[in-house]
């Protein structure tokens, strides 16, 4: 069987690697060439990237609580080794979303400000803000029985949006990852929503008719903010995606655990 061939199937090992060493600075090994002529196609493994950070961010966060640390403390560590090990890939998308779209005039201004490394006031409120939102959380559900199961459940959820939104808008410019990575085709997408669900369902069923219904809410109201601010969507709004439905869902679990 040649690669081309191997390229073909809708689901394939080598994509949980692909999708691993995508979303994350952890030295993977991965079959280059498979994984260029995958592309979009190997996205609906992109959920599972979120196990990695999950349990480095539980690990640490456990850790601190047991030498008696304050459950602040260990939240912040949790994030911070979730940052580290994604190279706060997501967290740079929504700096620059807001930027970008709070700060231009319109499509083409808009775009370039994303584009632009520097960050601005907007980025800055953006990432204090998640920051401060997901610390908060973070502190309530490291001392709630089960945790490892919440930010498993979380961490997977929140990088679905990644691929329903690149599957269902156009990208907004001819470059950049979104635009190498390709489209994703309907059937990505949907075996992606099956991968999720199947993580909740096994983590914490009670909790995924109210969690998907809310990320569902916010990716759609993502979606059509995305549209009217720049056309379609490109990585930086992915990444946005991410962070965004990360704070949903510790929202959500907050809100039913505690």
């Amino acid at each position: 069987m040649t690669k081309h061939d191997r390229s073909k199937p809708i689901l394939h090992p080598a994509d949980i690697p692909a999708a691993i060493g995508l979303l994350t600075r952890l030295p993977i090994r991965v079959d280059a060439e498979l994984a260029t002529q995958r592309a979009a196609r190997s996205a609906w493994a992109w959920p599972l990237a979120g196990l990695v950070p999950a349990l480095i961010g539980w690990g640490l966060g456990v850790a601190a609580l047991s030498t008696g640390l304050p459950p602040l403390f260990a939240a912040c560590l949790a994030l911070l080794g979730q940052i580290m090990v994604t190279g706060a890939l997501h967290e740079d998308g929504l700096a620059d979303v807001a930027d970008g779209f709070w700060g231009g005039y319109d499509r083409d201004r808009r775009l370039d400000i994303m584009k632009d490394s520097r960050i601005g006031a907007y980025g800055v409120i953006g990432l204090i803000l998640s920051l401060g939102l997901r610390v908060s959380a973070l502190a309530v559900l490291l001392t709630t029985p089960g945790v490892l199961s919440v930010l498993v459940v979380i961490a997977v959820s929140s990088r679905l949006p990644m691929v329903l939104l690149m599957a269902a808008l156009p990208n907004a410019r001819g470059h950049g990852l979104a635009s190498q990575v390709g489209r994703p085709p309907a059937v990505t997408a949907w075996c992606a929503s099956g991968v999720t669900g199947l993580v909740v369902l096994i983590a914490m069923p009670s909790v995924l008719l109210p969690l998907l219904v809310c990320l569902g809410i916010g990716a759609l109201a993502l979606a059509a903010l995305a549209k009217a601010k720049i056309g379609g969507q490109t990585g930086d709004v992915l990444g946005a995606s991410q962070q965004i439905s990360e704070i949903i869902g510790l929202a959500v679990m907050v809100s039913l655990i505690s």
